[in-house]
């Protein structure tokens, strides 16, 4: 199995717009940082994690093939937005969204003339599938586990795929949600001081500490997390930083 990281920065990008900040301006490529997503080759199956504003430049770079499934966090934009650049993919078939209830809800709202009775021509052609926080499900050969994390006082979804574990946008993980014994744990880390609705940087630390995963990559991060070079100086052991583009290998034997 394998994870490439599509986007890794929070819902403005880095650089922001209008931010002369050394973050925002620096020459470093992995300070360059889309809207959050991955996908995964699992080895059967090609999985989407969120599909933002930035889906389409982000799958130019990326093999065109058949996507097996679309696995919605939450609603909110910066994961979402992109679903109408899934056209191209409907030439394998309908593309299966996996979403719970209200996140899919949210998605007729946003493309409602994908799912009249007589579709927009050439819109995608998009297959809705409910899902719920702690019931497994399959997508071909893999079981996809949804976790419940909260994002604020927004109950939103992570994912585990075998030995992967995906987890965006959070600030608190309920005791029911089972992450013990996983290879690759992804997850957000915004910024050094604490935010309302997202993790801090030490936060997420102390989240890769606890579930004790071989090794722990942090994305979803803003301008306010410092330059990729200087942060990764400052993580412990085991702890690294996606950047957009990066492809690693999930240890499938974990």
């Amino acid at each position: 199995m394998r994870i490439t990281f599509l986007g890794t920065g929070t819902s403005t990008g880095i650089p922001q717009i209008g931010c002369g900040c050394e973050v925002c301006v620096s020459a470093d490529h992995r300070d360059r940082r889309l809207r959050t997503s991955a996908l995964v080759d699992t080895g059967s199956e090609r999985l989407l994690l969120d599909c933002g504003p930035d889906f389409r430049a982000q799958m130019l770079a990326q093999p065109f093939g058949r996507l097996d499934g679309v696995l919605l966090t939450h609603e909110h934009y910066d994961h979402v937005a992109g679903l109408d650049d899934l056209r191209p993919f409907c030439r394998f078939g309908d593309v299966r969204i996996f979403g719970e209830r209200r996140v899919l809800r949210a998605v007729r709202e946003m493309l409602p003339y994908c799912f009249r009775e007589n579709p927009y021509p050439g819109s995608p052609r998009l297959l809705l599938e409910e899902i719920e926080a702690g019931k497994p499900f399959r997508i071909g050969h893999n079981e996809v586990m949804p976790l419940r994390v909260m994002h604020g006082d927004l109950p939103i979804l992570g994912f585990r795929i075998g030995p992967l574990a995906y987890i965006t946008d959070m600030t608190a993980t309920p005791t029911e949600t089972t992450l013990g014994d996983v290879d690759t744990l992804v997850v957000n880390g915004l910024r050094h001081e604490p935010h309302a609705t997202h993790q801090s940087l030490d936060e997420a630390i102390g989240v890769a500490r606890r579930v004790g995963a071989r090794r722990t990559w942090l994305v979803h991060l803003s301008h306010q997390a410092g330059r990729h070079a200087a942060l990764e100086e400052t993580l412990p052991d085991g702890v690294r930083v996606a950047f957009d583009g990066l492809t690693i290998e999930v240890d499938a034997a974990s």
